[in-house]
């Protein structure tokens, strides 16, 4: 019985034997070995117009019954009678092949793995993205991959079953917006405001994240990293999406570029009950085909009211007079409702949270998709069904993301839809209907999706959905198991109990249960501010480290060189630490030490020496400030980082005054601008940026309108021109690929340090090692909170861990492996104060990196505008008049 061969994946090998699982099973059930490796590892067929018919049905229908396995990979299988190999949808991994006059095929991943006389070589080739090469031993032949597909492909009549069988949402004509829904959407402004605070919206994050993509089908960019504290220590309410950052790929898989391949991307999915894997049946696809996870009004009403498939509509709210025990007695009440309507035979579950009011309060959306989905699976039922969640509290890209990422099918968000109403149009923009706006939200909401999947190097939604590509931060282990099952959890912390009363304070703030002062007018009401992105001084709003009291402090300190300042920015800063940073909850065990005299310390001089500034390209930030960072450190001895903009050759030379403006470490990153060999050269140390703080999995973004002059011919671009760089050497697949461009730059200058930038995350100290044993002399850790540089604000508030972390890990990883003596440790990320250096040191770092704090000791003000030109302290801008303001000096 198939009961005795469960399960399948034991969850206790690699992903590659998880693969070798899968294959052994389905072919031990009777299909041939090439039509296995067909259904799992699959050609990008979504977008391939040139692709037959036949072998298209082929790919669509078994979509309906296998998820791809994704990512880089040359696989080579057997199954005794038959050999062959076939490349990932993407074609990252090489596979070259020789077949010799005495009928011999030779394949590897690089040529010249067997040494082959030329004389002896009768064809040589490379397998394609998604193409496969057999050979059958028993017919004695080698069966080319359209021979092969073709015959696979009329197996069975694929074609006319998914035509028959299949029903694509698209097909179903239904307006986005009927008048009918249109009305519904529409309330009046009291009554939307309520709702909107509900659900965790504020101004800002209306104004800077769900607006724009109403009008522009696009994410706004944001700058200057993030510095408010990490979830689990914020004093606000925050939604438990806030307490997972995406996952991304750094060295042993490549990011892919969203833009430029987008050709082999997706988020077609088909949803609704499966069939039994082991047949083929023209019912296996008979599945509701969504060509995009985000529904609007009229898609949502289609599907709950397709027939075949019976919906079932889950309240998922309780009530707030039963107090904050009772949300997690209702979840578990949700999930046997759940559990009982598919076993009842519905076919599509909408979990809604339509039904709050003054006494119900929603439970977050996250919670419940994740905990229902986990519920189904331990249940077996999970593929019987469609799981759709129908929320006001996903609004923003990395929400959809979560809600996605652990289990849910679908999505509609009607609150950000309702929300629409109230964007606001200025004189030259434009005016708009509501059924645009909603239509470029999705369009932007999607790009999000695609780009937060594109970092981690996945490439359709069927492979993302419900993987859990994230770790959490700050959430107890009894949440993991119950809601997220499987997720990286970096520390414990938060349980079901205070998302509870979060949910409550969120509800009283759109429901306050105080009375209201004579003169204040019930009617006219308006959004609270969290403080999120921007710092505000009002009651209540988030803390952030970059307080403009020790902004001024330390400006203070290093104009006047006081150190009476320095002490009072360090005190205040220190205090921010503790209720922001991971490194607040540290305590220095200094009873467990035994003092030395001060001349037994390293001095000043030398301490200082290890010390380095960030890359901040010059294009990110003005010549001046560039050049003042790199003369402040060239003076103290330390170095500062060109970025991956390049540098001017005129500060290759000393100046007139002999003063030395060239920055000691060149960056080489995936945009390469400005790499010559000049530039590699002028260098103490090459830095290969596999990742970035800000934005890791990501590459570099300079808005066209800094591009301009000399940092045009700085980086050999087009002036005027956006350069959106691919993710940080996407060419890269493997370590090996790492040593090798190491040995390159190691050729290029053999009085250079090589230094590789990683970002923090859970498992970084395995990718150092590997990159360790391919001989760099250098690593840095780099934190989440980022730098100047401009990205999505989905990128900036969510992607990436603490350096605290990655420090650890590392250093430990490489202690452990006996590889801690070959090389250097850096890290950066909002260090700030001399307490700051001592807990990097004591985590395992030699060196530390400073970003924001030397802009904010040459004048920045933190007015977060980078990408906009518009630094009014012409230290983040192109602006020949802004410049003029800039006062900073070296020293």
């Amino acid at each position: 019985p198939l009961a005795d061969l469960v399960p399948i994946d034991e969850g206790c090998g690699s992903d590659s034997s998880t693969l070798d699982s899968v294959v052994d099973f389905l072919t031990m059930a009777g299909r041939p070995i090439e039509h296995v490796i067909m259904m799992l590892v699959p050609e990008a067929w979504q977008n391939n117009s040139s692709m037959t018919e036949e072998k298209r049905a082929f790919y669509q229908y078994h979509s309906c019954m296998m998820e791809p396995w994704d990512g880089p990979a040359l696989v080579a299988f057997t199954d005794g009678k038959k050999l062959g190999a076939t490349l990932d949808r993407n074609g990252l991994r090489p596979g070259r092949y020789y077949i010799t006059v005495d009928d011999r095929l030779i394949l590897g991943s690089e040529v010249g793995v067997v040494d082959v006389a030329s004389s002896q070589i009768r064809f040589k080739g490379r397998l394609r993205p998604g193409r496969m090469l057999l050979i059958d031993f028993q017919q004695k032949r080698l069966v080319e991959d359209e021979a092969l597909k073709a015959s696979i492909s009329r197996m069975h009549p694929y074609a006319e079953w998914v035509k028959k069988n299949t029903v694509r949402l698209a097909d179903l004509t239904q307006p986005v917006l009927g008048d009918d829904l249109k009305a519904e959407l529409m309330l009046d402004d009291k009554k939307m405001i309520r709702r909107m605070k509900m659900f965790g919206y504020s101004y800002e994050k209306f104004d800077m994240l769900v607006a724009p993509m109403a009008k522009r089908s696009a994410e706004s960019l944001g700058s200057m990293g993030n510095d408010i504290p990490l979830a689990c220590l914020s004093k606000l309410p925050r939604n438990p999406a806030d307490y997972f950052a995406q996952m991304f790929a750094q060295a042993t898989n490549p990011a892919i570029d969203p833009i430029r391949e987008a050709n082999v991307m997706s988020l077609e999915c088909p949803i609704g009950p499966e069939q039994d894997l082991l047949k083929e049946t023209p019912q296996h696809c008979n599945r509701i085909v969504l060509e995009e996870p985000v529904l609007d009004p009229g898609r949502f009403r289609a599907l709950v009211s397709l027939e075949g498939f019976p919906a079932h509509r889950i309240d998922i709210t309780w009530d707030s007079r039963d107090g904050p025990a009772w949300m997690e007695t209702r979840m578990k009440e949700v999930c046997r409702e759940a559990s009982d309507a598919v076993s009842s035979g519905k076919a599509i579950i909408v979990l809604s949270d339509r039904r709050f009011n003054e006494s119900r309060v929603p439970i977050f959306a996250s919670l419940i998709v994740g905990a229902v989905h986990q519920h189904l699976i331990q249940q077996k039922l999970r593929s019987d069904c469609a799981l759709v969640i129908e929320t006001g509290d996903a609004f923003e890209v990395h929400q959809i993301c979560v809600l996605l990422g652990f289990g849910a099918d679908a999505i509609y968000p009607y609150m950000a839809y309702h929300s629409l109403s109230r964007v606001r149009f200025s004189q030259n923009e434009p005016k708009m209907e509501l059924a645009k706006m909603i239509e470029n939200y999705r369009v932007a909401v999607h790009a999000g999706v695609l780009k937060v999947m594109s970092k981690f190097g996945i490439s359709t939604l069927m492979s993302y959905k419900g993987a859990g590509m994230f770790q959490a931060v700050g959430l107890s282990q009894k949440v993991i198991d119950t809601c997220f099952t499987g997720c990286a959890s970096v520390i414990g912390g938060v349980g079901l109990d205070v998302f509870a009363v979060d949910a409550l304070r969120l509800h009283n703030q759109a429901f306050p249960r105080r009375e209201l002062p004579p003169l204040v007018d019930m009617d006219v009401e308006e959004f609270d501010e969290d403080g999120v992105y921007h710092f505000r001084s009002i009651h209540d709003t988030e803390l952030h480290m970059n307080h403009p009291d020790s902004i001024a402090k330390v400006q203070d300190a290093a104009r006047r060189n006081s150190r009476e300042s320095y002490r009072e920015f360090s005190d205040f800063q220190n205090a921010l630490v503790d209720r922001c940073e991971l490194r607040g909850s540290f305590e220095l065990a200094l009873d467990k030490c035994t003092p030395i005299a001060i001349e037994e310390v390293e001095s000043v001089a030398a301490i200082v020496k290890r010390f380095a500034t960030g890359a901040m390209s010059y294009g990110s930030i003005s010549e001046e400030a560039h050049k003042a960072l790199a003369i402040a450190m060239n003076r103290i001895g330390g170095r500062s980082n060109t970025g991956e903009g390049g540098e001017s050759d005129d500060r290759y030379l000393p100046g007139a005054n002999g003063e030395n403006k060239r920055s000691a470490i060149k960056q080489i990153a995936s945009g390469r601008f400005g790499v010559t060999s000049q530039y590699l050269v002028n260098a103490d140390e090459l830095q290969i940026k596999l990742a970035q703080g800000a934005k890791p999995g990501e590459g570099g973004e300079l808005p066209g309108h800094k591009v301009v002059g000399k940092i045009a011919e700085t980086r050999k671009s087009t002036p005027g021109v956006g350069l959106i760089s691919p993710p940080p050497h996407h060419d890269m697949y493997s370590i090996e690929d790492v040593a090798q461009l190491i040995s390159d730059l190691k050729n290029a200058n053999p009085e250079a340090r090589v230094s590789v930038k990683l970002v923090s995350k859970v498992g970084v100290g395995i990718i150092a090692a590997g990159i360790v044993k391919g001989k760099t002399d250098h690593l840095l850790i780099s934190g989440m909170s980022g730098g100047t540089g401009a990205a999505k604000w989905t990128s900036i508030k969510h992607a990436g861990l603490p350096w605290e972390i990655g420090l650890a890990e590392t250093h430990q990883t490489l202690v452990l492996n006996g590889l801690r003596e070959k090389v250097i440790l850096q890290t950066d990320g909002q260090i700030k104060t001399g307490r700051d250096v001592v807990y990097a040191a004591l985590l395992g770092a030699e060196e530390v990196c400073f970003s924001t704090q030397p802009l904010i000791a040459l004048g920045c003000i933190m007015m977060r505008k980078c990408h906009l030109n518009t630094c009014p302290v012409g230290i983040a801008t192109q602006d020949e008049e802004l410049r003029k303001k800039f006062t900073g000096k070296p020293e």
